[in-house]
């Protein structure tokens, strides 16, 4: 799947604020698709291969969910029931709106992959997950891959490993098999056409001072694959100035409630103002333009009234040699432009001019 660049890609990102809830998840489609988002995302894992029992949760965690549950329980209770897709993938097709979910096991992916997902969103803890993102490229479906908590070489290596799995058959004995794969095709075109890079803080939510907007620009210098943003800020001001910095997908936690117990609900939009993110979104898709520098329709009788033409300085007699005193510019809706002053200086005048008139030749 090959993103319009004419059109901003908006995933709501229904995660687990579901809670584990059916109805919940069905109301979460349909507030996706009321804010006129593209599409509507969902996590599928299973608890059990996801993290060991011991496995710590991460600070934002703690402070939403309770301290003394360990992050495996929390996401034992946050699990989207294999059972559950096809009716919430109905459900979202009614809505007029796309369902799609993020894989992080391979039972996981294996069952997505039975759904005919247009693409797959990786999350950004599975950018270094070499075997899982190997097979993940290996489905044959386009991949948005966030990158969160990365630097740029785990991105290249990311990157390499889904080359290898975009070109080979089998996968690689070892990551030297990789990167002699990887420097050796100088052809990467596979790549543009399947990978698109979301830059991503992954923190809930992430502060300003964390955004580091920048460097979704980096991504798409270095890797030269269409870019965009993972957004876990509080508000729509980053997503919006993501898109002005031409991010082609934009990916936004969406609640029915902020103040609902979960790990993201709190960092998550309620639909009113994701519906407000998304009609701002697409404003700004209009008044990014063509690029080109040129006048607009609306100005061209702005033009004739604010620009300004050569007029007489003073009185001008027929048969004067104009002066530069002689002469002036102001608005007066005919005449020669301005920049003709300077050329008619040493000319003879035609006619006789009035203080403030025209200048004709």
């Amino acid at each position: 799947m090959s993103f319009d660049p004419q059109h901003v890609y908006v995933i709501a990102e229904a995660g687990v604020n579901h809670n584990g809830q059916l109805d919940l998840a069905m109301q979460l489609i349909e507030a996706a698709a009321s804010t006129g988002a593209d599409a509507v995302k969902f996590q599928t894992f299973q608890a059990d291969q996801l993290a060991s029992n011991t496995a710590p949760k991460a600070s934002y965690q703690t402070e939403t969910t309770s301290a003394s549950e360990s992050q495996h329980a929390m996401l034992k209770k946050l699990e989207l029931p294999f059972e559950w897709h096809e009716p919430l993938q109905q459900h979202a097709n009614k809505q007029g709106i796309t369902f799609l979910s993020t894989p992080f096991d391979v039972v996981s992916l294996k069952f997505l992959q039975t759904l005919q997902l247009p693409m797959l969103k990786i999350s950004s803890g599975d950018l270094t997950n070499a075997p899982f993102l190997w097979a993940c490229a290996h489905s044959g479906l386009p991949l948005v891959v966030s990158t969160g908590m990365a630097t740029l070489s785990e991105v290249e290596q990311a990157l390499a490993v889904i080359h290898h799995s975009l070109h080979q058959t089998h996968e690689p004995q070892h990551m030297e098999a990789v990167w002699s794969h990887w420097v050796t095709q100088a052809d990467r075109s596979l790549l543009a056409s399947k990978v698109t890079l979301l830059h991503c803080t992954s923190q809930y939510p992430t502060p300003m001072t964390e955004v580091n907007l920048r460097a979704m620009d980096t991504l798409r210098d270095a890797f030269h694959l269409p870019v965009g943003y993972s957004d876990h800020t509080q508000g729509t001001v980053i997503p919006i100035a993501a898109v002005a910095r031409g991010a082609r997908v934009i990916e936004k936690h969406l609640t029915l409630d902020c103040h609902m117990q979960g790990p993201d609900h709190r960092a998550s939009l309620e639909p009113g103002e994701f519906g407000q993110m998304v009609k701002a979104i697409r404003q700004l898709e209009i008044a990014m333009g063509h690029g080109h520098k040129v006048p607009q329709p609306s100005e061209l009788n702005t033009r004739l009234a604010a620009r300004k033409q050569v007029v007489a300085a003073r009185s001008i007699a027929k048969g004067h040699t104009f002066t530069r005193e002689d002469l002036d510019t102001a608005r007066s809706g005919q005449g020669l432009p301005a920049h003709d002053l300077w050329q008619i200086i040493g000319c003879v005048a035609q006619n006789d001019f009035a203080t403030g008139e025209a200048i004709h030749i």
